[in-house]
């Protein structure tokens, strides 16, 4: 199997820190004792799924698991394994801030299977480490690296969006509300989009450190506990960003509410200056007879004149009631 048929790579882990890399014709001659076979595929890919379910010797389970679609983060052990379902940033080119890459993983002291649909930053990053030899040395150690890479990947994006409601905040705040309605609800929607995602995965990690694997010593579920830890900080800080959106959106609520409040009052108090002067204008223009100063050169002036001094009177009582 090669990478256009679905195998992105395959390492044979030295015990070291580093790997050979093989190529499909050298897996149906790997034994287990040869050391960690980790095998990384794009489970689209046709060949990638008949090797997994035909070739692979796992259960079918397994298999299936593998390569299954959509997928919430989860951990479940079977015979001294564990069959697990991660969820990480999505850092590939054009991909959204929220978007969730799965990764899907079988993992025992043999064999390490991990299959995904787009390219994984944390499966790169492993691969990277096994060429320079600086990778995990064992199935546990990989799987710590894994969980620890998935996890912080999502350093930088709850961090920016950290950032985007205080920048929000200071908007608000400073009167700068064009486009902000729209700006809070698309960052309330990643919000709660990943954490969708990260609250089961959460308790995922919280049940591996509860699973009863030989090959997990004292030691690995120390560090993943403390992985989890800053996974529920993640966690903590998007539940404040959440909140934090909320209060932003009901204070711009607030002010424009103010601003409209204030804008019908100007026009509540210009109607009520008018609505009287309006009233004599229409009196005076009633077409019947007998109306006064109809003959009178300066009649119109001082209908103005009169108009002029009312408008006055009611600003002047407006202003000495205080109501504008």
């Amino acid at each position: 199997m090669s990478n256009s048929s679905g195998l992105a790579f395959a390492h044979l882990l030295d015990g070291q820190g580093g790997s050979s890399e093989l190529n499909e014709t050298d897996l149906p001659a790997w034994q287990a004792d040869h050391g960690v076979l980790w095998l990384h595929f794009d489970y689209t890919h046709p060949d990638a799924e008949r090797w997994l379910l035909e070739q692979s010797g796992l259960d079918s389970v397994i298999a299936n698991a593998l390569l299954e679609d959509e997928t919430r983060p989860r951990t479940t052990s079977i015979n001294n394994g564990l069959l697990m379902s991660l969820r990480g940033i999505n850092h590939n080119q054009h991909a959204h801030c929220d978007d969730m890459i799965s990764i899907r993983v079988w993992i025992d002291p043999h064999i390490i299977v991990t299959t995904r649909r787009e390219m994984s930053s944390s499966a790169a990053e492993l691969d990277k480490l096994l060429n320079q030899g600086i990778g995990p040395k064992d199935s546990a150690e990989f799987l710590i690296k894994l969980i620890d890479l998935t996890v912080d990947g999502m350093s930088d994006t709850i961090a920016s969006f950290e950032d985007m409601i205080a920048d929000y905040e200071d908007a608000v705040l400073a009167g700068n509300t064009e486009n902000l309605h729209d700006n809070i609800a698309q960052l309330r929607r990643q919000v709660i989009s990943m954490h969708r995602y990260l609250a089961p995965e959460r308790d995922a990690l919280a049940r591996l450190t509860l699973e009863k694997i030989s090959w997990l010593s004292d030691y690995d579920r120390i560090q993943i506990h403390e992985i989890s830890d800053t996974l529920i900080r993640y966690i903590e800080n998007l539940d404040a960003v959440r909140e934090r959106a909320v209060l932003v959106q009901e204070e711009l609520h607030s002010k424009t509410a103010e601003q409209l409040n204030a804008r019908m009052y100007v026009l509540s108090v210009i109607a009520a200056v008018f609505l009287p002067l309006s009233f004599v204008t229409g009196l005076l223009g009633i077409n019947v007879g007998g109306i006064p100063g109809a003959n009178d050169s300066h009649a119109f002036t001082d209908v103005i004149i009169m108009l002029t001094v009312v408008a006055l009177i009611l600003l002047i009582l407006f202003r000495w009631k205080k109501w504008f």
